[in-house]
Order: structure tokens, then sequence, then C-alpha cells
């Protein structure tokens, strides 16, 4: 990646008055994320949901000069990162629209693998709950699952650890940058993940590890899985999050069931009262819940016949909606990678070929 794009999106990380939804809307409607800063600020206000204090905060000098910094330390210690429209952007995070829009990573990540689980829990692991992970990690280690999790105390940390006993690979999702480690207590795992997964972070790296990092930590766990695992919570703590935050993404949530009496039970107790997770009582309800058990079967590629023609940018997303049914307008665009105000120039000469349809809340489909 050229430098010049590496800081503008840096620089659009750095706006606080630019979330992740609001960036890639910007870089959507004005096609590329470099061309954002020369475009003008009047044509960049007018976009709707961006306004003149976002746009104030994007062209902060202060903002620039932590870009270039941190560009420079990316640049100095070969800090590897990838954009949220590259191809080795995690599949699944990219398909939720507050992913980050970019992503640091060390060690030896390989996502191609779709069996991806997280799990997590509380920091105040019990013994029933280190059991219990242990055994489900065991049991599942046959389908070579991808083990996420945030590499804090507790539950974390013991879904880990079996992942390395298993040699599984796995992820730590960090809330904080590089620069630093947390738990410290920790560091000793950091060569043995980095040799099969290794470490993902949005954060720069002089980033601490606040409070409020976790929380923007926990999407990324529940993004970039095909279901997460709740161990054990207490009626309120940042698993729930997480697995609230997985439901948003519409992902399968499973929940380890406990006694009603145990502090650490209740928060898997009332995700399974409410219906916001399966209730997991062993490995194998993730096994039949996934279809992770069913032998994949060659079928030989069926192909519409369309009696049409359509041009490069029409076929793209015509193939985009085959294989991924119907979708949101933005979806479209950030998969695609075509501007905003070109997608729906495209779209209406699709739906006049016969070959599209549009859908409430914006929303299209294949004929």
């Amino acid at each position: 990646m050229k430098e010049e794009k590496l800081l503008a999106i840096l620089r659009l990380q750095k706006s606080k008055a630019i979330g992740d939804i609001l960036a890639k809307k910007l870089i959507v409607n004005v096609g590329d994320v470099a061309q954002v800063f020369k475009e003008k600020a009047v044509v960049l206000e007018k976009i709707n949901g961006i306004g003149a204090h976002a746009v104030k905060h994007l062209f902060d000098q202060k903002n620039l000069k932590a870009a270039e910094k941190e560009l420079d330390y990316i640049i100095k210690n070969k800090i590897d990162y990838t954009y949220f429209l590259d191809d080795d952007y995690p599949k699944n995070l990219q398909n939720c629209i507050d992913s980050p829009i970019l992503i640091f990573k060390d060690g030896n990540i390989n996502l191609k693998q779709q069996k991806i689980i997280s799990i997590v829990g509380t920091r105040n692991m019990s013994s029933y709950g280190r059991d219990f992970t242990n055994n489900l990690i065991e049991t599942l280690a046959e389908y070579n699952p991808i083990i996420v999790s945030g590499f804090a105390y507790g539950v974390d940390i013991c879904a880990h650890k079996a992942a390395l006993k298993y040699n599984l690979q796995n992820i730590a999702v960090l809330a904080h940058g590089f620069e630093m480690i947390y738990p410290k207590v920790h560091k000793k795992y950091i060569n043995a993940l980095n040799e099969n997964g290794g470490f993902l972070t949005e954060f720069w790296s002089e980033e601490q590890p606040l409070r409020e990092n976790f929380l923007k930590r926990n999407r990324i766990v529940a993004g970039i899985s095909q279901a997460t695992i709740v161990v054990e919570s207490a009626e309120k703590g940042g698993s729930l999050v997480t697995a609230d935050i997985a439901n948003s993404y519409h992902r399968d949530v499973f929940a380890v069931p406990g006694r009603t009496t145990d502090i650490y039970s209740k928060g898997c107790n009332n995700l399974i009262k409410n219906n916001k997770a399966h209730l997991l009582n062993t490995p194998n309800d993730v096994v039949k819940l996934l279809n992770w058990d069913l032998k994949e079967k060659t079928k030989p590629p069926i192909q519409k016949q369309l009696f049409v023609e359509l041009n490069q940018n029409e076929q793209k997303v015509y193939d985009y909606l085959q294989n991924n049914g119907k979708q949101l307008l933005d979806v479209i665009a950030l998969d695609c990678a075509i501007p905003l105000f070109q997608l729906s120039s495209i779209l209406l000469q699709m739906e006049l070929k016969g070959v599209v349809k549009p859908l409430p809340g914006k929303m299209f489909e294949t004929i």
C-alpha cells in the first residue's frame, strides 16, 4: 500500500468525529480514501451524515501530525496491517458495517478456514468453566477451528492455552496497541500464539488498555467469528456485550448453562432464558448447529442463463448478489469497491435489464 493511502486511512482513524461507519461512507462516496483529503470541504459536508462539524475535525492538523508519527512507527517496525477493502481483511468482519477500517496484525494468521469461533467469559473463572472450556476445545479440535478470544484473565486465556495444546490456530484480539501487552503476565504466551495464529488490534502503537477500548475490541471478537460462545458470566459483563454484538451481526451465540445460585452462571442463564443464545450442553451442540459434521458434496456449478448483456461492473454486482443473496446498497458498494453514486446508476440499469430488483430498506437482490 502506498504511504499516501495509509496516511489517509490513519487520519480517518484519528478523527474522533468520524467513526468507522462514517469513514466508510466518505470513502464510498468520494471513491478513494486518499481522495477524501483532496476533496473540498463543502462537497464532503453535503454527504448524508457527515456535516460541517465532522469535516472540521477531519482536517485538524493535530490529526495529521499524529498520523504521520504512527505511519513512521509502522514503517520502521514493519507492522503488518489490513484495510477493510483488502482481500486479506477478515471476511466475516468485512460484512459488519461498523468494523474497523484498518487492523494491525502480528504473527502467522490465516483466516481462509471458515470454522472460526470466539470463546469469551468472566475473568473470575470457576473450575466448572475451566473444565468445560478445555473439553470443548479438545472435542472440537478434530474439526480444526480457529479459536478467537481477548487474551484476558479467566475464560480468555484458558481458551488460548487449550488451543495451543491442541495445535489450533489461535487469535488474540487486543484492546491496546502493540507497544505493550495486557495483562503483562500473559507475555509468556506471545511466541506460542505467533507460531500458529497471532494478534489483531485496531489500536495505534501507544494506545493504552482503556475501558472503552475493551468494548470496541468486543465487536472484532464477535464480528470475525462464525459463532460466539459464552462460557461463564455474571449478570453484567463484557462477554454479554460481545454476545449482544454477535446477535446484532446475526451470528450464532451459545451459552453454557449453570446453577441458578452460581454468580458466574447468571449471565449465561439469562442469555438462554431471553432467547439470545443457544443452550450449550456439549461440544456436539456446536458441531450440529453450525453444520460442521456435514460432508461437502461436489456439485456442478449452475449458471443462470441470461438473455441480456452485462458490462464489467454490472456482472461484478450480479455475481456478488448471486453469491451473497439480498444486500444493502451501502454493503454492496463497500464489498464491490464501487462508489455509491456510480453503484446507484449501475443498479438502475440492471433493474431495467430485469436482472435485479429493489427491496424495501435500500436492499437489492437478483431475479
